[in-house]
């Protein structure tokens, strides 16, 4: 009974070793491959625990969310002979779960070595090559980020399928002091003349502000004068239509007026004509003839009153004549 207690505590300290180098956990966003005897297995394992046989199978995990993977002091010389160093590329990628048993199988679990970074100094050297410092350090400097995009993509859908790039960024390269001093200096300038450029357009804008706000103004006092100008023709017309109306209004009362005058004298004319009567203009005649003072002696004094024809003739011609002076008397 003595000897069977060390054998089972010797059985249960092997039993605890192997199952803790059995025993492994995968973290969440990972996949794990495993190798015996140094070959791939083909089976593959989530995130959690899982069992292996210790010391013969091992595992590797490899990442399948986004990651970045950077390239540092990336060496690349110009179609000008001038060598430049990328200080440092990033590449963010993702490899899809399905895929990762081929990815290391064709590539190891190290593929981000094999199919970014060596394709990066691949691309970038291509690229140095066929430009000069200019266009690689200034001109073209922003299209590079796209371009090493488009071509590690377009090389990973042949080569690796599952793998994706999703961005890439470049800082921007090192050059020789001396030339940089040189860039600095020819940067200084062009700032200096787009400030002076800048400074050019709002002198412009301010002289182009004052002209239209000149124009504005004399548009403005053109219209107040034009109104005032209408405003004097309006008062003029008005104060013409009151003197038209007030003419107007003087020649219908004048007119009335005479109207009235000549109804009046109309009546008046028609009155006479139906009281001057030959009974009333003998009535005149006899009347005139009584009123009259002016006796003359003579043999013609009796033969006033009598109706011979020589002497009726003058009678009736004094009494026409008194009767006249009598209508014009009424």
């Amino acid at each position: 009974m003595a000897n069977i207690i060390p054998f089972l505590a010797g059985f249960m300290a092997i039993a605890a070793i192997m199952m803790n180098f059995a025993l492994h956990k995968i973290e969440e966003g990972h996949v794990a491959v495993y190798y015996r005897g140094g070959a791939l297995l083909t089976s593959t394992a989530g995130p959690g625990f899982h069992f292996m046989f210790p010391f013969l199978t091992t595992y590797r995990t490899v990442q399948i969310t986004l990651q970045s993977d950077e390239v540092k002091n990336v060496p690349c010389g110009t179609s000008g002979g001038v060598m430049i160093y990328f200080d440092r590329i990033e590449v963010v990628n993702i490899l899809s779960a399905n895929d990762v048993y081929n990815m290391v199988k064709n590539y190891t679990a190290d593929y981000d070595k094999t199919l970014i970074f060596n394709k990066i100094h691949h691309e970038l050297n291509q690229f140095c090559s066929a430009h000069n410092l200019q266009e690689v350090y200034i001109e073209l400097f922003d299209q590079i980020d796209e371009n090493l995009k488009k071509a590690l993509q377009a090389d990973l859908t042949q080569m690796a399928p599952g793998l994706y790039i999703q961005a890439v960024r470049v800082t921007k390269p090192k050059i020789p002091e001396s030339i940089r001093k040189n860039y600095e200096l020819m940067e200084n300038e062009k700032t200096k003349l787009l400030i002076a450029q800048q400074h050019q357009k709002v002198v412009e804008k301010e002289a182009e502000t004052e002209r239209k706000k000149a124009v504005i103004e004399a548009e403005k006092q053109a219209q107040v004068a034009r109104i005032h100008y209408d405003q004097k023709i309006m008062e003029k017309e008005s104060m013409q239509k009151i003197s038209e109306i007030e003419d107007a209004t003087h020649l219908a009362r004048e007119k009335a007026k005479t109207d009235a005058e000549f109804y009046k004298s109309q009546r008046e004319a028609e009155a006479n004509q139906l009281k001057l009567t030959p009974e009333y203009l003998e009535v005149l005649k006899y009347q005139a003839i009584a009123s009259n003072n002016k006796i003359f002696f003579g043999s013609d004094i009796p033969s006033m009153f009598f109706t011979d024809e020589p002497s009726s003739k003058k009678v009736s011609t004094t009494a026409n004549q008194g009767a006249d002076s009598q209508k014009k008397d009424i």
